[in-house]
């Protein structure tokens, strides 16, 4: 283990280092992030998941720069270049950049103007030029005119290009540059000529320009859009006469002939060489911190959707609405079986009203439904007003549910494999009805790109955005546990410490065996080695186990624990659950060992008050204004109920039932200054908004949440 990345982990971290040398340890062993945030407390002094993912990735980078330092020495050793100062600049450089700088120089090239000017023999001119010390330069030059170097401005200009390529590879003159391109740089879009019609959508961009420090990721991401798809050119850039000024400074040292040679050498330096290094630096920088910040908000927004309140085990009908193909309908069980499909036609042309609605409440009566989910698309809001005519003879209550991705999902191997004798119309419905009763479980079925709850998610590096979603797929997952005896092996591939083998060799036992009765039983499962037990088991739930800790977050690493609790307090586990009184009298300084503190102890009793408890919120009808189901029934100054559909850097989306989301800018979702949009507002967010303004050609609507309560 390096001390030397453990220290410059915690440094940057704020946190201390044996913090920081256990969890590098932890990981090392196998152990994943859900696991050591909940389950080894003591050994990373109760870092949470977002400090334990910061000093993974912080490690990565190190590791990754470790390993650009080896391929550089070796390359300079191969060259017989490699001096003691240098292998010591090496070794002590702290970046990739600061790396690559020192590199530069001893880069392999192809031919450029400065090492044919070598090949002239010129290298011993551009020396001299570079003292600035001769004062009759044309005789000096005059010298290497021969063969290849016909005159002297010949000669001039090769040893000019061999000081352009000195002053491009001089690390003190890129840092001094670099400092002016991070501070001073301006980003400047403008339109290709020719295609300003056909990318009418970047009009905003055809003449754009502001300092590429306050150029929120948003704007960036969309400009890159724009030049990715020939529609828009970007440029990054300071104040060219500033940039020279800086090298002149630094290289140009006289008055003589012989120093304005310098002087044109530096100019060409900047506009041929160093300018567009630095562009593209510049250019590759700015885009890693826009993903960065548009795959938090992605991820941000992904994981509240999969902690969206789920309605749990109920029967279920659910509706994929629709116009001229008829709404399909799926009648689901408690436990998400499909138990009958069917379509109904009430919408135009059909326009079969008492047909459809019939049919509904029949389905209702017979299959003993408890609530009714609608998709949110095509036909969503005249299905919901037709079912909400019936005159049910229960209370049942109807949601209107997100369709993101299910079209997706149904198209999938994963969907196929479910219902390989329906058709996508079917299993489309079936996602919908069981989004409503857990929309973990049937989120990870789909991939996390699809689900559209991000910014420009299709133009970040997606690498990163995979990890980063999959991340908060596993935390979700863990975060909630799952039943062991009905989850699916998408579900279960995310518990920590499984994957796709072990998830689907839970699901063949379970085949072959029936349920399981205890978390021991686990240990049976092909391939379930002590590690992976220890990793899964506490994230798994056994309901109406004979042990109650086998439906709780209590590891099984610790059921010693709670027995010794009990059996000091004359009582069965059960009833520690049962009775606070009992757990009152629990002195948790006695239990304390070596490797067990008071962070795992306060977690035990926590989960014994409410063992197996889900941590997502009860769900709640939304019902949109009635009468209002096109943009065409808006007016400025309405206030109408929406629900947040998608939040961004600058603001949140809201559907008020129109098929097309409003934007609540982020300087209209308070009466004070928000900085984040998240401080305001949820996904799924049942709102209140005003509108202010409506683009019936643009389709686009502006709301506002000021002053509405």
């Amino acid at each position: 283990m390096n001390e030397n990345h453990i220290q410059k982990i915690a440094v940057n971290l704020n946190i201390k280092d044996w913090q920081v040398k256990n969890t590098v340890e932890l990981f090392n062993e196998g152990a994943t992030m859900p696991f050591i945030s909940r389950y080894r407390k003591e050994a990373t002094g109760s870092l949470d998941e977002v400090q334990i993912g910061a000093i993974k990735d912080m490690l990565t980078k190190l590791q990754e720069i470790d390993s650009r330092r080896e391929t550089i020495l070796k390359a300079i050793d191969e060259q017989g270049k490699l001096s003691e100062d240098l292998k010591s600049r090496i070794e002590n450089a702290q970046s990739l950049t600061e790396l690559e700088d020192i590199y530069l120089p001893y880069k392999q090239k192809k031919k450029t103007r400065a090492t044919k000017a070598k090949e002239k023999g010129l290298e011993p001119l551009a020396k001299i030029i570079m003292k600035q010390e001769e004062l009759n330069l044309e005789s000096k030059a005059e010298q290497f005119v021969k063969k290849d170097v016909e005159n002297i401005e010949e000669a001039l200009q090769g040893a000019r290009y061999i000081i352009a390529e000195w002053v491009n590879e001089n690390e003190r003159a890129r840092n001094n540059v670099r400092r002016l391109y991070q501070h001073e740089s301006i980003i400047h879009s403008k339109s290709v000529k020719g295609k300003e019609l056909e990318g009418i959508k970047y009009k905003d961009y055809f003449d754009w320009t502001e300092p590429l420090k306050k150029c929120p990721s948003h704007r960036l991401l969309a400009m890159r859009r724009g030049e990715n798809e020939g529609f828009l050119k970007l440029s990054i850039s300071p104040d060219q006469d500033k940039a020279i000024e800086i090298l002149e400074n630094q290289f140009v040292n006289g008055v003589y002939d012989v120093s304005e040679q310098v002087r044109e050498a530096v100019k060409d330096s900047y506009k041929r060489l160093l300018s567009s290094s630095m562009e593209t630096e510049f250019k590759n920088s700015s885009k890693e911190k826009a993903d960065e910040e548009a795959i938090k908000v992605f991820a941000d927004n992904l994981r509240q959707l999969l902690l969206a309140s789920p309605l749990g085990q109920k029967n279920v009908l659910a509706i994929d609405p629709g116009f001229r193909t008829g709404c399909k309908i799926v009648c689901l069980d408690a436990q998400g079986n499909l138990v009958h499909n069917e379509n109904i036609y009430p919408h135009q042309p059909q326009n079969e009203k008492g047909m459809a609605m019939k049919k509904i409440d029949s389905m209702v009566e017979t299959f003993k439904i408890d609530a009714i989910a609608i998709g949110n698309g095509t036909a969503s809001r005249e299905t919901e007003a037709l079912v909400k005519k019936i005159k049910f003879t229960k209370d049942v209550r109807v949601f209107v549910v997100s369709e993101d991705g299910a079209s997706i999902y149904s198209a999938s191997s994963v969907a196929r494999e479910e219902f390989p004798e329906y058709d996508v119309t079917v299993r489309g419905a079936v996602s919908i009805g069981r989004r409503l009763m857990d929309p973990l479980a049937e989120l990870v079925k789909i991939d996390a790109k699809s689900i559209g709850v991000g910014q420009y998610q299709h133009d970040v590096d997606q690498n990163k955005l995979k990890g980063k979603l999959d991340q908060v797929v596993e935390s979700s997952v863990n975060m909630v546990g799952v039943n062991l005896n009905t989850s699916s092996k998408h579900l279960l591939n995310y518990i920590s410490g499984l994957g796709p083998q072990l998830a689907q060799n839970i699901v063949d036992f379970r085949k072959e065996n029936g349920a399981f009765k205890s978390r021991k039983e686990l240990q049976k499962v092909k391939r379930m080695g002590d590690k992976a037990f220890q990793q899964a088991a506490g994230f798994l739930r056994i309901d109406n186990a004979e042990n109650p800790l086998d439906n709780s977050a209590v590891h099984p690493e610790s059921y010693h624990i709670v027995q010794k609790m009990a059996s000091d307090l004359n009582c069965e586990v059960i009833d520690l659950i049962k009775d606070e009184n009992l757990r009152k009298q629990i002195k948790l300084v006695n239990y304390v060992t070596k490797t067990v503190g008071l962070p795992t102890l306060n977690d035990i009793i926590t989960e014994l008050a409410k063992p197996g408890r889900d941590p997502r919120q009860g769900i709640k009808v939304f019902e949109f204004a009635e009468g209002i189901h096109k943009i065409e029934d808006l007016y400025e100054g309405m206030v109408l109920p929406g629900i947040v559909t998608n939040i961004t850097n600058f603001g949140a989306f809201v559907d008020v039932g129109v098929k097309q989301d409003g934007l609540v800018h982020i300087s209209k979702l308070a009466n004070k200054f928000v900085s984040d949009p998240n401080e305001i507002v949820k996904l799924h967010q049942h709102v209140k908004v005003k509108v202010t303004e409506i683009d019936l050609a643009r389709k686009r609507i502006q709301l506002s949440m000021k002053d509405v309560e």
